[in-house]
């Protein structure tokens, strides 16, 4: 069934509704309609990283982990993953008549904003910082969620939210994102044009902020003239969860609820996530709206029903059972997503580590049996978890010794409130780092601490951070363990930058899934060469950085920070040294042959970063094209890097696109900036093209 068929056949069937009938799909919860055999239908499900808040689901690396890795394809492999757990999970339910929130196949997601804060606390829900991999990886995304084997959706995925959010979270309600065109057409807006126009993603939805003085969940320029007006977008729109009231009773560009529900239906807005919508009658009797508008909105959110197979015994993913979620093959792909999204950071050559010489390892941390630090945010629950202590005492079992301390709380000054002093766990980690010969040191943050306005914990700073400093708790520890330490590694569990120096060695774990422990000890004992790269720029300073409620790009993410990083975007190590030679522009591509001249087998991520001649570039190169390698030891291989189409134009200040005739690019492992290249070694390659 494509588009077409299945829009024909919406407006059949809600041809024969009522308009109050009519009325009643729009809402999340939209009701039975027993007459015509329509059963109740929850909009609202999530598959972040995974089937979200619907019991047992395998829980791969949060979204940002995934971008860490740079590789679409093994991205769009996991999404088909979850959308076959999503569809053997509505299946089942809906056989035994539970239709609740959380078990339809209507996914809101990916979050596709650009993570242009390191405080903003949902940026871990990202793909980072860049508009060029964010969509990328947003395509391969929304393409392995949506399928489309005999026609039909296996899921339906939801580009979010659209559009200039990112933080604060707890002025959302109210706040006005002021962006100039070139930022909104330059930044904001590219990944939102690429999952509609190239992966025909089925909804979009509305962000809580205004953009520009428009409610985003009501705004014509948003909904109207780009989204479906420039863009041809034939799918659903969604506000975010009572964003509609917000209209009223925050952003004051309305003044009943009425009003409200009529401004996001005239511009667009099909399904409401909220409740708003009770009052669409109201606002039809009082003038404010139309029939046809209700209508509208009803055949599309049919047309997506249709789509998904949901009024026909035999769409082909009905078949999808309940022992096709969560089984080994998928346990599989979660492991070896954990082991490509962990970045190395710092090297003095401690690791890999030699178990042979090593007789006692101590792990200390709040973190390093935490559960919460696999997940992340917006998660599933598995059945099969490894903390980081699991996983390194597996792994040194029958070798070493494994001593562990927990050396401080997350976020608490003590273990105990009869504890007198506070630091009341940290004697027990200095000494048991004093006799061991190696400290692995796990700290950070999880999703108690940094997130959603209202999640669990966050009530601290409504889920954003006040800064890129590890929480006071920690401090104390980090510092003892840099004095008393003979030999420490320091693993950073977080899904945003944070200012951590101390260590012989730091690697970035992310959030990283339910197998990160064992990608941990993997990664620590040299079974598995790091190769992630960060999608995100690690500041020295949050200092260095504007006002968090300025939307303007000046001095934001690697594309226009002035300063010297402290850990750059794209930057990460190998325990192998790649040489990059013969680099060649035509077609689109850049071909290069890369070689792993020293080391372990190991996978590289090649990148092409582009300096446009043009007084409309950005301040920095800015990434046009990646490519992951895996080369085994002094294996070398020529491999093409296909450009971002747009390679030779630039977005100038009227918002409009123009044609730069040359450019320069960089092609190598990393950007050309003076920090990446004290890093790694090396400069990229420089190459001269002309358009």
């Amino acid at each position: 069934m494509d588009r077409m068929q299945a829009k024909e056949a919406a407006e059949r069937l809600v041809a024969k509704l009522t308009v109050d009938e009519m009325a009643s799909q729009l809402r999340y919860d939209a009701p039975a309609i027993p007459r015509l055999d329509i059963p109740e239908y929850n909009w609202w499900n999530e598959a972040l990283h995974g089937v979200a808040h619907a019991g047992t689901a395998t829980v791969f690396p949060q979204a940002i982990s995934l971008a860490a890795a740079f590789d679409p394809a093994r991205l769009e492999e996991i999404a088909d993953t979850i959308a076959t757990e999503g569809r053997a999970k509505f299946n089942m339910t809906s056989r035994l008549g539970d239709r609740d929130i959380h078990k339809g196949i209507t996914f809101w997601s990916p979050n596709i904003n650009i993570f242009r804060d390191p405080r903003w606390g949902r940026g871990q829900e990202t793909y980072g910082e860049d508009p060029y991999l964010t969509s990328r990886l947003g395509v391969a995304f929304v393409r392995g969620l949506q399928g489309g084997e005999g026609g039909y959706m296996k899921a339906a995925a939801c580009a979010k939210h659209y559009a200039v959010h990112s933080g604060p979270e707890n002025l959302r309600h109210e706040f006005d994102a002021v962006v100039s065109p070139k930022d909104l057409r330059e930044t904001y807006l590219p990944a939102f044009e690429a999952l509609v126009k190239e992966a025909g993603v089925e909804a979009v939805m509305g962000a809580y902020n205004r953009f520009n003085g428009e409610p985003a969940c009501g705004s014509k320029t948003l909904m109207e003239d780009i989204l479906r007006g420039e863009w041809g977008f034939e799918g659903h729109f969604v506000s975010d969860c009572w964003a509609i009231k917000d209209f009223h009773e925050h952003h004051k560009v309305t003044a009943t609820a009425p009003q409200s529900a009529a401004l996001a239906i005239r511009h667009g807005c099909d399904l409401n996530c909220g409740n708003t919508y009770l009052h669409l009658l109201i606002a039809l009797n009082e003038g404010l709206i139309d029939e046809g508008m209700i209508r509208r909105a009803a055949v599309r959110l049919f047309t997506a029903r249709y789509l998904l197979g949901l009024f026909d015994a035999e769409c082909v993913y009905n078949s999808i059972s309940p022992l096709e979620n969560d089984s080994d093959a998928h346990a599989a792909q979660a492991l070896n997503a954990a082991r490509c999204g962990m970045v190395l950071l710092k090297n003095d050559g401690i690791l890999p580590l030699d178990a042979d010489g090593i007789g006692i390892v101590a792990i200390i941390g709040p973190v390093a049996d935490s559960q919460a630090v696999l997940e992340g945010n917006y998660n599933g629950i598995s059945s099969r978890y490894t903390t980081f202590l699991e996983g390194i005492r597996q792994a040194f079992a029958g070798r070493a010794r494994v001593i562990y301390a927990q050396g401080a709380k997350i976020n608490k000054d003590r273990d105990s409130i009869l504890s007198q002093y506070p630091n009341d766990r940290l004697q027990e980690a200095v000494a048991l780092a004093q006799r061991a010969d190696v400290t692995i040191l796990c700290v950070g943050l999880d999703a108690t601490l940094e997130g959603e306005e209202g999640d669990r914990g966050n009530a601290y700073f409504s889920g954003d951070k006040a800064d890129i400093l590890l929480p006071l708790s920690q401090r104390p520890l980090v510092e003892a363990m840099q004095k008393h330490a003979k030999k420490l590694v320091t693993v950073v569990s977080s899904g945003s930058a944070l200012d951590v120096r101390a260590g012989n060695a730091i690697l970035w774990a992310g959030y990283p899934g339910q197998s990160g422990g064992i990608a941990l000890a993997e990664i620590l004992l040299g079974k598995v060469s790091p190769s992630g790269k960060l999608p995100i720029t690690f500041y020295r300073n949050e200092d260095d950085l504007p006002e968090f409620t300025d939307y303007s790009m000046k001095n934001r993410t690697y594309r226009y920070h002035e300063k010297q990083a402290l850990y750059p975007f794209g930057f990460g190590m190998s325990y192998a040294r790649f040489k990059y030679s013969g680099a060649v522009f035509e077609n689109g591509a850049v071909s290069v042959l890369v070689q792993n001249e020293s080391g372990p087998d190991a996978e590289e991520i090649a990148q092409v970063y582009v300096m446009a001649r043009s007084p409309f570039a950005p301040y920095n190169p800015r990434l046009a094209g990646f490519a992951r390698v895996k080369l085994k030891a002094g294996e070398g291989q020529r491999i093409d890097i296909p450009l971002d189409q747009e390679l030779f134009t630039l977005i100038n200040n009227e918002g409009q696109r123009v044609q730069a005739s040359s450019a320069v690019l960089y092609v190598g492992g990393s950007q050309p900036d003076a920090r990446s290249v004290e890093l790694v070694g090396k400069a990229p390659i420089k190459l001269e093209v002309h358009s």
